[in-house]
Order: structure tokens, then C-alpha cells, then sequence
């Protein structure tokens, strides 16, 4: 155990730490700790972006404190962004100074003695507190002078008499929150409620009211709900740096407003649902879903674990944690776009059941052939953006996608705070200076209109349009829309009309404690796109660097599955996961129907968790016999076959849906001569199962699922199903 901090001895959260030679690693949580289990002759490796790696023998150390130095080499690359004082020259936001001593308000209006921004500060050389008479419950006037002086600024008492309690609330986009309080500043620190309340009217020179872009753009989320900048007339005025600042908020946070940002608050927001039953081929002979191969829901919860959090249950999506990792599946050899790849074995968290896996392999194309990208990137720029693991992280991401486009590629970014606009038009990729100078000016303030910076970067992209190319708008942001076309049932309609145009769509998550996923999921479902959670640089450049082709790409779309189960041999099955990606029956023919796309190299795997005639099981339900569906059964064969898949698909363009049929056989082979494909993704959806507390798993052993991964840990260049293992041990 120990605490890891940089060189200004500030504690640095999310280091990797390792111990060398193995898969056993842990992350330091938001105070810089870590804890892990090691022996004496191990040794520990720090790795951190932006700051030099370090190993460390451990010895007979009970404790390791380690201060991580900065990289230069690797600071080159990382844009960290904290607050700032910015020269204001214009604003239309509300910024409204208080006079604080005798004169009126129409006299201090006039007063050019100190201005700031659109406003004017008042000069308080006053001694006399005969007009503050009705002060709070300490008898401080301060709070009680506020009342009247700004639009919007409401000073609310208790009990409803002179010196009853009070709250402070400032009207604006961010008083929608459950936590209204405003942030305070004294002398340009920090300071909580019961701080400012200390302050004596006598020693208070300025006092100005920030709401809204004006808040947001000083002082980021942290100003959403409004800011009162106060100066005294003895205190030191200082002016803190960045990371002074960045510290002495989260010292405050830490100490009065952690819940705005804790997950259990429900700050952020998951869509519900039910997990799949079991079914009687019987009275269901078909299941039909759509493919998935979006992994936002893996790298979530890697966030959660390794914040040493709790996941929320309805966080976790099995489909995605499984399609997060590679198999080693077949390139297809014929003209369709991928291939199909089945096993059938026993089911490992219930020995009696089988599970049968479908895989499917898409198409390599190469770099070379690969058509010509018309890309708008739809960037967020609200408020609710400014924090060190949104903007900043979602700038360095979009520079490594940058870094892979091609002279023929072209690249528009549109922005959106209380108003979309168009900050670069159609550039070349080969300009990739004028597009990252493009995303380095963007700064994050105001409220969030997320309807109308869709309705532009559609626009964009189809005033633009590339005939046989890739057309694709990729968003970017914590999906906290409140203004405009914000519900969720709203942006679904949006974004299916907006699919008709050709353009696919591309979601991009960042941030923790107001994160919408639900928004995200409805915008990428309903949009022919995917859907990542960028948790960090190295996922960034997962997602947009090492995988650009699969991510960008799409070589097939309204990918659909339908399979029908042999009743002979069949009692019971249930497709796990992809419970929002289920369609009817009728929806697997009809080509209006939207499902998802498959992109270049793509692999995407399903597991349905099958109980076999025979077997006596507590989890297969009960059917009363049948007289026509046992009359039919008695006159069919197909005794060799356990189920038949259809296939269908689009190409890319195409309006017409192919469709490809394959048999599974009745062949089931024992776990331990599985394959590592089936081994993994087995222990993988068993890990989400279990993090879900399902009750259809009898076994929920963490160590059988870690072995069950160890045994097929295999085509793991990248170390991704290595650090599955260590966060199977983590939640331990």
C-alpha cells in the first residue's frame, strides 16, 4: 500500500501500478492510494501518462510512497486544462456586482469607480449596519445584503423571521441539479457555506454574482449552479495557479460536495432492464436480436472498479464486455462480409446446462482500399465539460484519430454549449495542424444544446456527402443534454430521421458522476452507430488509434440474427445479454427495421446458455403438452441438429437486405477441450453475471471465474485480457 503524487507532492489519481513480471495490478484511487498484495522479492512498476515510469522493489516495505516526475517527451502530447482568469471583453451572460456599503442602487449603477466585465463593483467604506438589520442567524448581514440586488439571486429563510436560517440559490441552467448551492470564492480561494458565513459585512470590500456562461467559463462545473466572488478589504487577494486551484476544489468537494459526484446519488443515468429468461423452444421457437458490437459498458466498468466503486447494476451489459476483447475467429472467405464460427460445450457457472457460441468475423479491408471519410466531429463544450477527464481527454482522443486520416479524408468540427456553431469547415486530413489547432482553442462553459448541435453536424456532413464513402458523425461528450431536444424519447426521433440521410454516428463517452449513458446507448441504437466510453488516453487510443478501421468503417449494416431451436433436443434456452438489442420475430424480414453495423475487422460474439431435454433443472419452466406441436415433432427428423441461424445484412449502401443461413449439430464437447475463444468469453459474461447478481447462475465464485480466464488467456498482444484478470481480483 502507499500514495503516489507528482513532483508539487499533489496526489495523482488512475496510476497504473503493477507488480513487474505478472497480471496482478491495481489503479490509485482520487487521493493518490493504491493497495495491493505483493511478497518481499517483487517489484512494483508506476506508470502514468505524462510523467516518467518508475519500478520500485518492494523489500520488506510494509509501505511504498512514490512521487512520480513529469515526461516532457510524453507532456508534448497530453493537454490538461484546470481553471483560469481569462480577460473578459464581451459576455451576454448575467454578471452583476453588489454594493455592499450606503449607496443606492441606482447610484452604484453609475458609479464608474470599478468595473468588471458588464458590470460594476462597488467600493464599501461604510461602518454603518443600520441597513442590513434583517442579517442571518449568526446576525451576519452578508448573506441577507445579496436579496433584491441580482435577477435570478434568491435568499430563502427557514422559518420565515429575521435571523432564521438561510439558503442561497442563483437562478440558471444549473439550478435543475439536486445540489443548487452556489460555489464561493474569498480573496480567490475556495471557500464552503459556513466560510462565507463568517465573513462581517465591515471587512467585505467587492462582492460580484456569476451565473451561468460567465460561472462555467472562470470556473467550470464547479460553477454551474452560479459563483460569488467576494474580496475583503484585509485579505491577501491572491491569485492561485492551476493546480493550486484544481486542489483547494477538491479539497472542497471532498469535504462538503462529494455526493454531487458520487454514482449511488444517481447523478448518472442508465437505462434500465430486465435480464433474459429462459424460453420453451416449444412456445418460442425463435430468438431474434440485433448484433452489438459497441464495448462502452466493458470500459465503464473498468472505471468503476477501479475507482474502487460499486457498479451500478444496470451499468453493466454483458454483450459489450464480451465483444470488448479480440477472438481468433476465421477471415471470411467468400464474398460476404464476415464469417460464422459456432462451439457447443457446458456452461461453467452450471455444469448440467451448455452454452453454444456464435461468432462472427468481419472483413479486414485494407488501409489502402479503404473509400474516402467525410467526418464531423460533434463536440460538447458545456459546462458540465470542464473537468480534467472530459475536455482535455476528449481533445488528446480526437488528435489521435486525426493522426490516422488521409489527405482524401476531410474533417468538420461543430461545437455546442447554449448554441451550436461551426468552428472549422471541410478540412483535408493531410492538414492535420489546422484541425488540432482547431480542437486546442475550444474551452468548455454553458449549458448544453445537445438537439442543436445534431441538427448542425448532420447538416454538415450531408452538405458534404461523399457517394461510396464514409460519412459519419462522431459526438463527443458526457451526454448531459438539458437544453433543446433533451429527453431521451426526443432524441430517439431525431436521430432515426437524421439515419435516413446515410451518415452513421459514432458515440463518444467521457466523464464520471453526471455521465448519461442512457443517451448515449438511445443516440447509438437508433443512429446505425456504436458507442465507446473513452476512460482514459490508453482507451482512447484503443478506440480511435489501434482500432480506427473497425471503429469508422462499416462494411456491413442492419446486421440481424434469428435462431431457431431444435426441440428434440432443446428443453429450455436464454440469450445472455444484448436484452436491448432483442427484435420481434417479424422484424428479422422486414428491412425497415434498424439493427446494428459491422465494421472492418470487427469480431462480434453471442452465448446462448442452453438446458438440454432431459435434464432436470430448476430453471426450465414448464410447459403443458401440446397436441399439434407434438403431432408435428413426431413426424420430423433433423435428430443430428441442435439449432439453425439465419443471417441478414445490408452493405454499407444498399437498402435490401442478403441473408445467410448456418446449422449448428447436436455436439457438445467438454469445457476443459474448448476453445481459449470459448474459455474467455465464457468467464467474461460469467464476471458481468455476476457483477448483476443474477439469479440464474447457481456458482458466482470470483476464483472460478479467474480461472476460467487464466485457461484461455491467449491472443493478448494488447494485455486487455490480462487486466481483465486483475479486475476480477480487484473486486474482490
Amino acid at each position: 500500500m502507499g500514495t503516489v503524487v507528482d513532483g508539487q507532492n499533489l496526489p495523482l489519481p488512475g496510476v497504473n501500478v503493477v507488480v513487474k513480471g505478472t497480471t496482478r495490478g491495481t489503479q490509485t484511487d482520487y487521493d493518490g492510494k493504491y493497495s495491493i498484495a505483493v511478497n518481499p522479492n517483487e517489484q512494483l512498476a508506476f506508470s502514468f501518462v505524462g510523467y516518467k515510469s518508475t519500478t520500485v522493489p518492494v523489500k520488506d516495505q510494509s509501505r511504498l510512497d512514490i512521487a512520480l516526475s513529469e515526461s516532457s517527451e510524453m507532456l508534448s502530447e497530453v493537454i490538461v486544462t484546470a481553471y483560469t482568469s481569462t480577460k473578459r471583453t464581451k459576455s451576454s451572460a448575467a454578471v452583476k456586482p453588489i454594493e455592499s456599503g450606503r449607496k443606492s442602487k441606482k447610484e452604484a449603477a453609475l458609479d464608474p469607480s470599478g468595473s468588471f466585465a458588464n458590470g460594476h463593483i462597488a467600493q464599501n467604506n461604510s461602518t454603518d449596519n443600520k441597513l442590513y438589520r434583517d442579517g442571518d442567524k449568526n446576525g451576519n448581514p452578508t448573506i441577507q445584503s445579496l436579496q433584491g440586488a441580482v435577477a435570478g439571486l434568491n435568499i430563502g429563510t427557514g422559518s420565515g423571521q429575521p435571523g432564521g436560517d438561510t439558503s442561497i440559490v442563483i437562478r440558471g441552467n444549473g439550478s435543475v441539479n439536486d445540489n443548487n448551492e452556489p460555489l464561493y470564492i474569498v480573496d480567490g480561494m475556495p471557500v464552503d457555506e459556513e466560510g462565507f458565513r463568517k465573513l462581517t459585512q465591515n471587512n467585505i470590500e467587492e462582492i460580484t454574482v456569476l451565473k451561468d456562461a460567465s460561472a462555467t467559463a472562470i470556473y467550470g462545473n464547479r460553477g454551474i449552479n452560479g459563483v460569488i466572488v467576494i474580496k475583503t478589504k484585509n485579505g491577501t487577494n491572491q491569485k492561485l495557479s492551476k493546480r493550486e486551484l484544481r486542489k483547494k476544489l477538491r479539497e472542497l468537494k471532498q469535504k462538503k460536495n462529494t455526493e454531487v459526484y458520487r454514482t449511488d446519488e444517481h447523478t448518472e443515468d442508465y437505462n434500465p432492464f430486465v435480464e433474459n429468461p429462459f424460453e420453451n423452444p416449444k412456445s418460442e421457437p425463435l430468438s431474434t436480436f440485433s448484433i452489438d458490437v459497441d464495448n462502452a459498458s466493458y470500459t465503464n466498468i473498468r472505471r468503476f472498479i477501479n475507482n474502487g466503486q460499486e457498479v451500478p447494476k444496470n451499468a453493466v451489459r454483458v454483450e459489450e464486455m464480451v465483444n470488448f476483447f479480440k477472438y481468433s475467429y476465421e477471415q471470411p472467405k467468400g464474398e460476404d462480409p464476415f464469417s460464422i464460427q459456432t462451439e457447443y460445450s457446458d456452461a461453467p457457472w452450471n455444469p448440467k446446462h451448455k452454452l453454444l457460441k456464435i461468432g462472427l468475423q468481419g472483413k479486414i479491408i485494407p488501409t489502402e482500399k479503404l473509400p474516402a471519410s467525410n467526418l464531423v466531429f460533434l463536440i460538447d463544450v458545456s459546462g458540465s465539460m470542464d473537468e480534467e477527464n472530459k475536455l482535455p481527454l476528449l481533445k488528446q482522443s480526437l488528435k489521435i484519430l486525426v493522426n490516422e486520416l488521409r489527405k482524401e479524408d476531410k474533417v468538420s468540427i461543430v461545437v455546442y454549449a447554449g448554441a451550436a456553431g461551426m468552428v472549422l469547415p471541410p478540412t483535408s486530413g493531410d492538414d492535420k495542424k489546422t484541425i488540432i489547432d482547431a480542437l486546442e482553442k475550444l474551452n468548455a462553459g454553458g449549458s448544453t444544446a445537445g438537439g442543436e448541435g445534431i441538427e448542425l453536424a448532420y447538416k454538415t456532413a450531408q452538405e458534404n456527402f461523399i457517394k461510396n464513402g464514409n460519412n459519419r458523425v462522431i459526438l463527443a461528450t458526457d451526454g448531459d443534454f438539458n437544453v433543446g431536444k433533451s429527453s431521451n424519447a426526443d432524441m430517439e426521433t431525431l436521430i432515426e430521421e437524421k439515419r435516413k440521410s446515410g451518415v452513421f454516428l459514432t458515440c463518444l463517452g467521457y466523464g464520471m458522476g453526471n455521465y448519461k449513458d442512457s443517451k448515449m446507448q438511445t443516440l447509438a441504437n437508433k443512429g446505425n452507430g456504436n458507442h465507446a466510453y473513452i476512460d482514459n488516453i490508453q482507451e482512447a487510443n484503443r478506440f480511435l488509434g489501434k482500432e480506427f478501421k473497425g471503429t469508422l468503417f462499416a462494411i456491413a449494416k442492419d446486421v440481424k440474427i434469428q435462431i431457431e431451436f431444435n426441440p428434440k433436443h432443446v428443453q429450455s434456452y436464454r440469450l445472455i445479454g444484448y436484452e436491448k438489442r432483442k427484435l420481434k420475430t417479424e422484424d428479422f424480414t422486414n428491412d425497415a427495421i434498424d439493427a446494428g453495423e459491422l465494421g472492418s475487422g470487427h469480431t462480434v460474439t453471442a452465448l446462448y446458455e442452453i438446458i438440454p431435454v432431459g435434464v432436470n433443472s430448476e430453471f426450465a419452466g414448464k410447459t403443458p403438452d401440446l397436441k399439434y406441436t407434438n403431432a408435428q415433432e413426431n413426424n420430423t427428423s433433423y435428430n443430428d441438429e441442435l439449432a439453425t441461424i439465419k443471417f441478414r445484412y445490408k452493405k454499407p449502401d444498399g437498402e435490401k437486405s442478403i441473408e445467410l443461413t448456418n446449422v449448428v449439430g447436436n455436439k457438445s464437447i467438454p469445457l476443459n477441450a474448448a476453445s481459449n475463444d470459448f474459455k474467455f468469453s465464457a468467464a467474461v459474461a460469467w464476471f458481468g453475471l455476476k457483477l448483476r447478481d443474477s439469479n440464474l447462475i447457481p456458482n458466482k465464485s470470483l476464483n472460478d471465474i479467474k480461472k476460467l480466464a487464466k485457461e484461455g488467456l491467449s491472443n493478448d498482444e494488447e494485455g486487455y485480457k490480462a487486466e481483465f484478470i486483475r479486475l476480477v481480483d480487484s473486486v474482490k
